[in-house]
C-alpha cells in the first residue's frame, strides 16, 4: 500500500504491507527490490500517531 500523499510523480514515497503477519514491512516505493524495514505493530502505530499529531514536525 502506497501513501495517498505520494501521487504519481515518483517522489519520496514509502509502501507498507499492512496484512503481513506480526509486523509492518516498509520500503521505498521507487526500489521495490531494495531493503525493507520491519516494525512491530505497536511501534508503527506510535510512529503514525506521532506524525498525525505533529510530534515529528521540523
Amino acid at each position: 500500500m502506497k501513501s495517498s500523499y505520494s501521487g504519481n510523480n515518483s517522489g519520496n514515497c514509502i509502501e507498507i504491507a499492512p496484512a503481513f503477519p506480526g509486523a509492518v514491512p516498509v520500503r521505498d516505493s521507487k526500489d521495490p527490490f531494495g531493503p525493507v524495514l520491519a516494525f512491530d505493530r505497536a511501534a508503527w502505530a506510535a510512529f503514525v500517531g506521532a506524525v498525525r499529531d505533529g510530534g515529528l514536525a521540523e
